[in-house]
């Protein structure tokens, strides 16, 4: 049986990576989608989005930075629109759980899409390793607004694997899957974990929103992206949107990561100890 060539969006990041990794491990036929590759993909460049998608079967769409801000809903209609005229069969879309705006987007995928899956993910345990959570857990003090909010974080390592079997199952199709860890934290119980874990002292204090949209200015956040965290707090962090779910087991057979474990096995990496500060977008 002839194997189908995956394309990879965001083939160098958070989610992407993984992906492309574990494909590349069952001996896939991939292609990465980045701008950094030989045949360069770029979601603001709809000039190369031809030649990344040509002779694709299936394509794993993660859209930067998120499929909430505005322009998103445009550049899914007009790429996935393209995907099917070159050909793609299969498509799987990363979500966000809760976002409305998101869903919009995901209506597209499945209108276009002969064959489609939909996965909608919780907040990300490496938003604290390799995102925007990463500088003041640094610093040793996390000040965050929503601090009550409860959040059932979920491991990329978990997403990327339920992507992997979403796009070489066929019996994935035209479902949606929401991604949750195995149970709620909050900001402060989720810094408490990783200050165990590494044995350094990490303070938490809650802040208001319009406190933590100061400090991001002081420290000259690009505006679109201090549109994207505003909205994140202010939108998705609400009591329906802490529901926990069982559709990693559902997919996987295994229960997902739970935090404390992602916070023992990054310790161990050192991403925590180092004194340099190093803000990265989400």
């Amino acid at each position: 049986m002839k194997k189908q060539k995956i394309l990879v969006l965001g083939g160098t990041g958070k989610t992407g990576r993984r992906v492309a990794e574990k494909l590349i491990n069952l001996g896939e036929n991939i292609r990465i989608g980045s701008r950094s590759e030989k045949i360069p993909f770029d979601w603001e460049d709809s000039s190369t989005w031809t030649d990344v998608l040509s002779g694709m079967d299936a394509v794993y769409i993660n859209y930067q930075p998120d499929l909430a801000v505005p322009g998103a809903l445009g550049a899914i209609k007009k790429f996935t629109t393209l995907a099917v005229q070159l050909g793609v069969q299969k498509m799987v879309l990363l979500s966000g759980k809760g976002e409305k705006e998101a869903e919009r987007c995901e209506q597209v995928v499945m209108n276009f899409s002969a064959e489609w899956t939909i996965v909608r993910a919780s907040w990300f345990n490496q938003n604290f390793s390799e995102s925007f959570f990463l500088d003041p857990i640094l610093a040793g003090h996390v000040a965050l607004p929503k601090a009550e909010a409860l959040i059932p974080f979920i491991d990329v390592n978990d997403i990327a694997e339920v992507i992997v079997e979403a796009l070489l199952d066929d019996q994935h199709n035209g479902k949606i899957y929401e991604l949750t860890g195995p149970r709620q934290l909050t900001f402060e119980q989720a810094t408490t974990e990783i200050s165990k874990a590494t044995g350094r002292k990490i303070n938490f204090s809650s802040i208001s929103m319009e406190e933590y949209v100061g400090m991001l200015k002081e420290h000259n956040v690009p505006e679109d992206f201090i549109w994207l965290i505003n909205y994140l707090f202010t939108e998705v962090l609400i009591p329906s949107n802490s529901v926990i779910t069982n559709d990693v087991e559902k997919v996987l057979g295994r229960k997902p990561m739970d935090f404390s474990q992602f916070a023992i096995e990054t310790a161990k990496t050192g991403v925590w100890n180092s004194e340099k500060l190093t803000l990265k977008p989400a």
